[in-house]
């Protein structure tokens, strides 16, 4: 962050308007800063007030952060992707100190691919590794492919914003070296997410870090990097599997048949690949032209803004009403790669009662039946 874009948070009180007496880069370089100051700050980075009075500087190494180690990406991170990025970061480091200390090793256990490697045959061998059985209910299919990338030490997480959160991160998701990949929780549209894990999957698999942002028109002009690109593509054919063959085969969607709008949809419904995608990759292969393809695109995505806009209505409608649906706040699917780690270090005494319920995000009295659930 520049000092630029720090004065300028700093500077907007909450209702977005500006201080009477902007503070300035004097004021906040100086020998002897304000505690209003350092605490208007500190409402940007979260770290407490005692991080600042700390006299060591901050590590600034390759291993402490993705933004040291990467230069670009290709996304323009807006500050609630920087915060959602560095607190998983942080935690990563964390747990990777907690395991060490508990003795539990996250040795990679599949290969490391190169994108001159064919991203469908990659697909088809990681498949029979990690693909769970097919659910009708996307979440459940989720589930499962988080646990399957347990068994292999990979770790997975949810972050989840609420809709009247005001830094939403503008990323779907990122793979921190060397085995996290984090996801932005899509509660009406689970198939985005699904789709963002294979893509981080596919980051993983080439070692290459990476944050995303799905960005249907990159997709479909092809404004993307060749490591990008591998990672779309080895996405696609894990979630197609063997409608693959059916889906390079259609003819050409047009206003005659109707774009193929029936069979995309029995496709969709039969894999966890959502129609946007089924019908991007059929821009791709020419099966279909830029004009029809951004006509049927405009009627998805006015679908589901009409979807997303009822959602919030409902919750505002239910807080009004005193309702507590109890599901307004989606809850991170938690890997039993987390589970079993922090479960060790409790039990080896690495870790107190609090600092597990912390680290799993749990109620103190829910310790016990959390405890005997997560071993069974």
């Amino acid at each position: 962050m520049s000092v630029e874009e720090l004065l300028h948070i700093i500077n907007k009180n909450p209702n977005g308007e500006t201080l009477k007496k902007p503070i300035t880069k004097e004021h906040i370089f100086a020998t002897n800063i304000e505690l209003g100051h350092l605490k208007r700050i500190d409402k940007v980075f979260n770290k407490g007030i005692h991080y600042y009075l700390d006299p060591k500087s901050p590590d600034i190494s390759k291993d402490a952060s993705i933004f040291f180690r990467k230069t670009k990406f290709d996304v323009d991170l807006n500050l609630g992707a920087r915060k959602i990025v560095n607190h998983f970061e942080e935690f990563k480091i964390s747990l990777s100190a907690i395991a060490e200390l508990s003795d539990i090793k996250f040795e990679r256990q599949l290969p490391v691919f190169k994108i001159s490697n064919n991203p469908k045959n990659v697909a088809n061998e990681i498949r029979q590794l990690l693909a769970p059985e097919f659910k009708d209910k996307p979440k459940e299919y989720l589930t499962e492919l988080i646990k399957k990338l347990a068994e292999k030490n990979i770790l997975v997480f949810e972050f989840v914003e609420t809709w009247n959160k005001k830094d939403k991160a503008n990323i779907d998701g990122f793979f921190l070296k060397p085995n996290v990949i984090v996801l932005k929780r899509y509660q009406i549209s689970f198939k985005r997410e699904i789709f963002t894990l294979a893509h981080e999957l596919g980051h993983y698999l080439l070692d290459e870090e990476e944050i995303d942002k799905l960005d249907y028109d990159d997709l479909a002009n092809q404004n993307l990097s060749k490591i990008e690109n591998w990672c779309n593509d080895f996405a696609f054919y894990f979630l197609s599997g063997e409608f693959e063959k059916i889906i390079e085969a259609i003819d050409n969607s047009n206003a005659q048949n109707d774009y193929n709008i029936d069979l995309v949809q029995s496709i969709s419904e039969k894999t966890h690949l959502s129609r946007i995608a089924i019908f991007t990759k059929l821009l791709l292969l020419n099966k279909i032209s830029p004009a029809n393809y951004k006509k049927v695109r405009a009627e998805f995505e006015e679908e589901f803004r009409i979807k997303n806009e009822e959602l919030k209505k409902q919750q505002e409608l239910n807080k009004q009403n005193g309702i507590n649906t109890g599901g307004s706040t989606p809850i991170p699917i938690k890997s039993p790669l987390l589970v079993s780690t922090i479960q060790t270090a409790f039990y080896e005494g690495v870790i107190n009662e609090y600092e597990f319920c912390k680290k799993l995000n749990i109620k103190p009295e829910k310790i016990d039946s959390f405890l005997y659930e997560s071993s069974n």
